[in-house]
C-alpha cells in the first residue's frame, strides 16, 4: 500500500500521516455515528485498524479505517469526506481502494454500514448482507437510534 494521486488529491495509507485531532472533529461533531465519541476512542480505534486518509495539498479532507484480521474479513468505517470535498467520488475512492487493497492481499468478505450512501457503496461491488437473519450483534453505542434512523420520543 502506498500514495496514489488524483485529480489533485492524493490518497496515503501511511497510519503517520492521519490527523487524529481533525479526525475526531469530524467524528464526534459532524457524523451521526460517531457523535461525541471520545478523542481516545478514536485515537485508539485509529491505533488498531489500518487508516486511510485523503489529501488536498497539505489538508485532510477524507478518512475511512478498516477493521480486519488480514486474511478473511474486513469492516470498513467511519468513512468521512468534508462537505467541500464531498460529490467529487471520493468516498468511492477510498472505499474502491481499500477493497482493491484488501482484495490483492487474499481478503474476500467485506462489510460496511450506512444509513444514507447505499449507492456510492453499492457502485462499489457492495449489496444488502444475504441472511441478516445469521448476524446478532450488542449494541450500546449512544447514537445507536441516529445510525438506524429511529425516532426519538418527543416527551
Amino acid at each position: 500500500m502506498s500514495d496514489r494521486s488524483r485529480d489533485g488529491y492524493a490518497l496515503s495509507t501511511d497510519p503517520a500521516r492521519v490527523d487524529v485531532d481533525l479526525v475526531h472533529r469530524w467524528l464526534a461533531e459532524e457524523s451521526y455515528w460517531a457523535a461525541g465519541r471520545a478523542h481516545d476512542v478514536v485515537a485508539r480505534s485509529i491505533a488498531g485498524s489500518l487508516p486511510y486518509t485523503v489529501w488536498h495539498g497539505d489538508t485532510q479532507v477524507a478518512f475511512a479505517r478498516v477493521v480486519t484480521d488480514g486474511a478473511t474479513f474486513a469492516w470498513i468505517c467511519d468513512v468521512f469526506v468534508t462537505t467541500p470535498h464531498r460529490g467529487r467520488g471520493l468516498g468511492q475512492w477510498l472505499v474502491d481502494t481499500i477493497v482493491a487493497d484488501l482484495s490483492a492481499a487474499g481478503l474476500q468478505r467485506f462489510l460496511l454500514a450506512t444509513r444514507d450512501a447505499h449507492e456510492v457503496y453499492r457502485r462499489s461491488g457492495f449489496e444488502p448482507i444475504a441472511g441478516p437473519g445469521r448476524f446478532m450483534e450488542i449494541d450500546r453505542r449512544p447514537t445507536r437510534g441516529a445510525i438506524l434512523a429511529i425516532p426519538t420520543d418527543p416527551e
